[in-house]
């Protein structure tokens, strides 16, 4: 495989129902990979069949991503489908409503906790064990600014995400002899389904625009490239790191 080119190569994303992730499916079949694709939002079909409308081969298998046992079905059902596993970018995720630190409830703790952390560590886990088997490969998970500084309001979701950069940390230096990089994107304000509710909002939408330099949000299409380009051999000695993708958000 030469730079961007992923011609016979499988790609697992989860969380490409929207946004990111989406963008992400299509971005890696215009090159040439197989799409595999987990969530739990049935709207990934219509990935699948944008996907195929580019030209390209995905899959659709329904998974749950804060269940272990589901992830490992996941990697399993992929590799049974398209014969292996080469790229992984772990994406499913969830935000918090904004609410205050101390009105913080503990289910909304939990169900922020569940999916963006151990939603990601178990993807992870069972990634590794496949490529770690099987020659190596690449890892991208999902962070966010958020994991970097912390937005405010959004205590729960600052937590998991900054998990996240430790987590991808971890498995990098434990698995780098093993052929594997792990990398994570940091996204800043993106316009996607999920920051929807900050759009419909145009005094909230101008107030965390503004905290973006260049004075905009970034289209999941630009997100989606930094995956691919973290995912290729043109990132051959990047490795344990988190890269924001922010317009300059974090820079100040």
């Amino acid at each position: 495989m030469n730079g961007n080119d992923f011609e016979g190569r499988v790609v697992l994303i989860t969380g490409a129902a929207t946004g990111i992730g989406r963008a992400t499916a299509i971005a890696f079949a215009r090159r040439g990979a197989k799409v595999a694709i987990g969530d739990v939002d049935d709207r990934a079909q219509e990935t699948v069949e944008l996907v195929q409308q580019a030209g390209g081969e995905a899959v659709f298998f329904k998974t749950d991503v804060t269940s272990p046992e589901q992830l490992k079905s996941l990697v399993e059902k992929t590799v049974e489908k398209f014969g292996g596993l080469h790229h992984a970018f772990n994406n499913a995720g969830v935000l918090n409503n904004p609410t205050k630190f101390v009105d913080i409830e503990e289910g909304t703790f939990d169900k922020v906790m569940a999916v963006d952390v151990k939603g990601v560590f178990f993807a992870v886990k069972h990634e590794l064990e496949y490529m770690i088997a099987n020659g190596g490969g690449t890892i991208v998970n999902t962070a966010s600014v958020a994991g970097i500084i912390a937005d405010p309001n959004m205590a729960p979701y600052v937590t998991a995400k900054h998990a996240v950069t430790g987590l991808t940390k971890a498995a990098a230096i434990d698995h780098a002899q093993d052929g594997i990089r792990v990398n994570a994107v940091a996204p800043g304000l993106t316009e996607t389904p999920m920051t929807q509710m900050w759009k419909d909002n145009p005094e909230v939408w101008s107030e965390v625009v503004s905290n973006v330099p260049m004075g905009r949000a970034a289209k999941p299409e630009e997100i989606a490239e930094v995956v691919v380009f973290l995912s290729s051999d043109a990132a051959s000695f990047c490795n344990g790191y988190v890269y924001a993708a922010d317009g300059g958000q974090v820079a100040h």
